[in-house]
């Protein structure tokens, strides 16, 4: 069953409208979450309200909105006033115009949502703003208000509903310019191109998201469960940092030397690797390392957000994880 919906309204294409739901996309409830505690009583802390000139505690009843429009001075706003500004982006995307996928810079990407059509009525009208877009390339744009701010959104066919992103306005992207204008230009040595082209095509695969295991949160897992089992764990850092390459052609020789895929050499030259070979890699590559379901092996015996006594128990009980190599 799929979660309560996050936003409700009508999706409006010219006269044909139909009432749609808006479902968060992603979740970052899995994972490990730490909380503030009281070191001495190991008591978890609870923040509390203080009036800033009377530093008097206020009671939640109390807290209120209010915006300052002078220092000190704030024009106090109730919910119900915000909720009553009267714009159709509070309950309606309205598709504006449609623009070609390509064209969107992906820095304005933000937030991603799954829509649905939120009665069996208007499903028809759903089902036909969707085929008209699916096969072309062009993506749809509306705007919506989305926690108390109106967001521009994109709009496109994903499998059989609709998957919205909200777009950040021009004013929220950082200009490139600010950060890489400083960048010198630089020739590069055709061999040294050469040998770094070699090494990323060992590394070439297809996108897999299953394969991605965050290495770092299974590191802090093994940790919890050491220290849950009453061991002793270090506190020293266990990796260093990378050193500055001082040869930058010598450490790309070194690479790929230490791939299976080193390539021949003629004259001083890079030679271009042996096809059969080059496949080989290539398909090593793909296959990738599916260890995404292990990793969710390991989170499951720390108890994370809503999980309750059973799991704290269960971890207790469980060995440690296989320390992952070093390196």
């Amino acid at each position: 069953m799929a979660p309560r919906p996050y936003w409700k309204g009508y999706l409006k294409l010219s006269l044909v409208s139909c009432p749609i739901a808006l479902h968060t996309a992603t979740s970052g409830s899995e994972r490990v979450a730490f909380r503030q505690i009281n070191k001495v009583t190991g008591n978890r802390l609870r923040q509390q309200l203080v009036d800033e000139v009377t530093r008097e505690p206020v009671d939640a009843a109390d807290k209120g909105r209010g915006y300052e429009h002078a220092k000190g001075q704030f024009i106090q706003v109730e919910d119900e006033e915000i909720d009553a500004v009267a714009i159709e982006s509070n309950h309606t995307i309205e598709i504006d115009k449609f623009v070609p996928h390509a064209g969107i810079d992906e820095r304005y990407f933000d937030s991603t949502y799954y829509i649905t059509p939120n009665d069996a009525v208007g499903q028809e009208a759903f089902a036909v703003i969707r085929d008209a877009m699916r096969g072309k390339e062009m993506v749809a744009l509306g705007r919506v208000v989305l926690a108390k701010r109106e967001r521009v959104i994109m709009l496109q066919p994903w499998e059989k509903g609709l998957m919205g992103t909200t777009l950040r306005y021009a004013y929220e992207v950082r200009p490139a310019a600010e950060y890489f204008d400083e960048i010198p230009d630089l020739k590069i040595s055709k061999e040294m191109l050469q040998l770094a082209e070699h090494i990323l095509e060992t590394k070439e695969a297809e996108f897999d998201p299953t394969t991605f295991v965050d290495e770092y949160e299974t590191a802090v897992v093994e940790m919890l469960q050491k220290k849950s089992a009453g061991i002793v764990v270090p506190t020293e850092k266990a990796a260093e940092a990378p050193r500055n390459v001082i040869n930058l052609m010598d450490a790309l020789r070194r690479s790929v030397e230490g791939g299976k895929r080193a390539p021949a050499t003629k004259n001083g030259k890079a030679a271009e690797p042996k096809s059969a070979e080059t496949k080989t890699a290539k398909g090593a590559a793909k296959k990738g390392k599916k260890t995404a379901a292990g990793q969710r092996e390991m989170l499951l015996p720390i108890a994370g957000r809503g999980q309750g006594k059973a799991a704290k128990e269960a971890a207790r009980e469980t060995k440690p994880a296989a320390r992952r190599k070093a390196g």
